[in-house]
C-alpha cells in the first residue's frame, strides 16, 4: 500500500500524501510547514533524510528509484557520522597525531579528529583553552592545504605568532590588500611571503575577504574562522563572503567561546556557515527552536535542549576547564556603584527628553522614525553616561594601581578616553582600540606586556583573542558597559586564561544614572541564550525579559524622571476597531 509518493530536486524533500499521513508527518517533524498544503516541502539534510527514511517504513510511498537511492545515501550518511562521533567521544578511535613543532593537548587532538567526521565544528570551548592549536592541528594534515584564516581586523597578529610557535615550516602569507591580487610569485613582485606555489596558509581579515572570497573559494580546502561570532549578522557584504568561502572548504571550523552576543536565532547564522543545511533553513529552524517576541528577535525556546541537540549532532563542541583538567585561579566579578558628573547628564535632558517622546509616541506614528529616535536615544545617553563617569572611573583604576602592576581599563567612546587619558598620564596608558594599525596596537601589547605601561585602554569590542596579557595582570575594570554579556566575557577572557597565577578580579563600574541602570538588567537575559547552549546542565530559570524593549525602557525612564507626561491616546474609531479585527 502507498500512502503517497516523494519527489527529490537535489536540495529539499517534496512528499505529497494523504490528509492524515500528513498530519502524522508534521508531528515527526516540527520544521516542516505547520499550515495547511498538500504537499510538505524539508531540506534534505543527512538527519532529515534518515528521519524520512524511517517514517517511511510505517507509512510507505512511492518514489523513482534514483529517488530511493539518494534517501538511502544521505541516511546512511546520518548513520555513519553518529556512530564514528560516538566511537570518538568514547575513545574508541584512534585520534590523529597532527604533528605539531610543539605537541597538541589531547583534547586539541580530539576536537580537529571531530572536524573531519562532520566537515565542520563550532568550537566553543572556554575561553583561554588554546582554540587555536586546535585550529592548526589540521594544517599538519597535506591534504588540508591551503587552508583560510578568517579573523577580526583587530587581531592581525594573533595567527602569525601561533603558527610561528606551534607550525613555522607552513608558508603563510598575511592578504594586505582589499583587493585580489597573485598569491603565486610574480617576476616583478618582491613579497618576501609568496613562492613559486600557492601559500599552505592564508591569513585575511574578516573586512578583506569580501573582495577575496571568488579568489580563495577557488582553493580552499579548509577554512578557519576566529572569533566566529563575527558571523552572526546574515544581512552582510562580510556574511555572504564568508558563505561563499565555507562552501567551497571540504573542512571548515569556527573558533570562539561565546557563539553569539544577542539573542538565540543568532545560532542559526553561525552554524549555517560552518555547517550549510545543518540546521534546515531558516523557516525551518524557527518553527522547530524558537519563539517570536515583540520586536521580532527570535529567541530558543529551549536554550538547554538545543545546545544538547548540537553537542549530540556534532555541530558544537564545548568543553569547560574542569572537564579537561585546566581550571584557572578564581574569577570574581565585582559591581561597584560611582559617582558620576550630574552636569553633563543635564545637558542632554532636552534632547532625551524629546527623542523619549518620539519612542513612546501613539502607534500611528512612523515606524522609521521610532526606531531612528532609538539608535540616537542610545548614542545619546551611553555617550554622556560614560563622559560622566570617566573622571570617577580614572579615579578608581589610580586607588587599584596603589596595589595592583597592571588594569586593564574598557571604554567605547574616544573622547571618555581622552579623560582616562589625562588623569592617568603618570602610568603611561596605551591604546588598544579600533583606531590603531596593527603595529601600534603592537606595541601598545609589548608596552603593557614590558611594565612600560601600566594601564591599556581597550575597546569593549577589540579585546577578543588578544593573548599573552594574563602573564601580567589579573584586574579588569569596565569603565562603559556594552548591551551583549558576550561582549564582557570576551574582555575577561583576555587575562582569565591558561597561564594565569592569580585570582582574577572584574569590576563594573555603574552610575545609578543614564544607561546603566538599564544595560545592567538587560545583559541577565541574554546571557540565558548563551549559556543554556553552551552549559546543558545548567538549570536556568526564565526571568522577566527587560531586554526585549531596552530602549524603550530607558524612553520611559527619562520620561519619568522628568515628570514628562504624554497626552493619552485618541479613542480608536469602531469602524477602526473592526479593520484591526479583520
Amino acid at each position: 500500500m502507498s500512502y503517497g509518493k516523494v519527489l527529490f530536486d537535489g536540495r529539499r524533500w517534496f512528499i505529497d500524501c494523504e490528509a492524515q499521513v500528513r498530519t502524522r508527518l508534521k508531528r515527526v517533524f516540527p520544521r516542516v510547514p505547520q499550515g495547511a498544503g498538500e504537499v510538505i516541502q524539508l531540506l534534505a539534510s543527512a538527519e532529515n533524510s534518515r528521519e524520512l527514511e524511517w517514517f517511511l517504513q510505517r507509512y510507505p510511498m512511492s518514489m523513482t528509484a534514483e529517488v530511493a537511492s539518494e534517501l538511502q545515501r544521505l541516511a546512511s550518511e546520518h548513520i555513519q557520522m553518529e556512530t564514528s562521533l560516538a566511537d570518538l567521544l568514547a575513545g574508541r578511535t584512534v585520534i590523529p597525531p597532527f604533528e605539531l613543532a610543539k605537541p597538541a593537548r589531547e583534547y586539541q587532538r580530539i576536537a580537529a579528529a571531530q572536524v573531519d567526521i562532520r566537515g565542520g565544528l563550532l568550537l566553543a570551548d572556554d575561553l583561554g583553552l588554546g582554540k587555536t592549536v586546535t585550529g592548526i592541528c589540521p594544517m599538519a594534515i597535506p591534504a588540508n592545504l591551503p587552508a583560510v584564516v578568517v579573523y577580526p581586523a583587530a587581531l592581525p597578529n594573533h595567527w602569525p605568532e601561533k603558527l610561528a610557535e606551534f607550525a613555522p615550516n607552513l608558508r603563510v602569507h598575511h592578504i594586505n590588500k582589499g583587493q585580489p591580487y597573485p598569491l603565486i610569485k610574480q617576476p616583478t613582485q618582491r613579497k618576501r611571503d609568496l613562492w613559486d606555489t600557492l601559500p599552505d596558509v592564508i591569513l585575511v581579515s574578516y573586512h578583506k575577504l569580501r573582495g577575496w572570497a571568488d579568489v580563495l573559494g577557488e582553493i580552499v580546502q579548509y577554512a578557519v574562522f576566529e572569533e566566529c561570532q563575527q558571523l552572526r549578522n546574515p544581512d552582510s557584504e562580510i556574511y555572504n563572503a564568508c558563505r561563499h568561502l565555507a562552501s567551497q572548504a571540504r573542512l571548515r571550523m569556527g573558533l570562539t567561546a561565546t557563539p553569539i552576543y544577542n539573542y538565540g536565532g543568532e545560532f542559526y547564522h553561525v552554524v549555517n556557515v560552518l555547517m550549510p543545511d545543518a540546521l534546515g533553513g531558516w523557516d525551518e529552524f524557527l518553527r522547530e527552536w524558537c519563539n517570536r517576541d515583540s520586536d521580532s528577535k527570535p529567541r530558543l525556546r529551549d536554550a538547554t535542549v538545543f545546545g544538547e541537540y548540537l553537542r549530540r549532532e556534532g555541530i558544537m563542541l564545548r568543553r569547560t576547564r574542569r572537564e579537561v583538567g585546566r581550571e584557572l585561579p578564581e574569577l570574581s566579578k565585582i559591581p561597584h556603584e560611582i559617582e558620576y558628573d550630574a552636569k553633563v547628564m543635564e545637558r542632554i535632558t532636552g534632547d532625551a527628553v524629546a527623542l523619549a517622546r518620539t519612542i513612546m509616541a501613539a502607534n500611528e506614528r512612523h515606524r522609521g522614525e521610532k526606531m531612528k529616535a532609538a539608535g540616537d536615544l542610545d548614542v545619546l545617553v551611553r555617550h554622556a553616561t560614560g563622559v560622566a563617569k570617566a573622571p570617577y572611573v580614572a579615579e578608581f583604576v589610580r586607588l587599584l594601581l596603589e596595589t595592583e602592576q597592571r588594569v586593564l581599563l574598557f571604554g567605547w567612546h574616544r573622547d571618555v578616553y581622552e579623560i582616562w587619558k589625562e588623569k592617568l598620564a603618570e602610568f603611561n596608558p596605551v591604546m588598544y582600540t579600533g583606531s590603531e594599525s596593527p603595529t601600534q596596537k603592537q606595541a601598545a601589547k609589548e608596552a603593557f606586556i614590558n611594565g612600560d605601561s601600566r594601564v591599556m585602554l581597550i575597546s569593549l569590542r577589540a579585546g577578543a583573542g588578544i593573548d599573552g596579557l594574563q602573564h601580567v595582570c589579573s584586574t579588569v575594570v569596565f569603565g562603559e558597559l556594552d548591551w551583549s554579556p558576550g561582549v564582557h566575557e570576551q574582555c575577561i577572557g583576555r587575562i582569565h586564561r591558561d597561564g594565569q597565577q592569580d585570582p582574577v578580579m572584574a569590576y563594573f563600574l555603574l552610575s545609578d544614572e543614564g544607561s546603566d541602570p538599564i544595560v545592567s538588567d538587560v545583559l541577565g537575559v541574554k546571557r540565558e541564550q548563551i549559556e543554556g547552549v553552551r552549559n546543558p546542565d545548567d538549570d536556568l530559570i526564565q526571568r522577566l525579559d527587560v531586554g526585549e524593549n531596552h530602549l524603550r525602557s530607558l524612553a520611559e525612564k527619562y520620561l519619568k524622571d522628568n515628570n514628562v507626561v504624554l497626552p493619552a491616546a485618541a479613542p480608536v474609531s469602531p469602524i477602526r476597531k473592526q479593520l484591526e479585527l479583520v
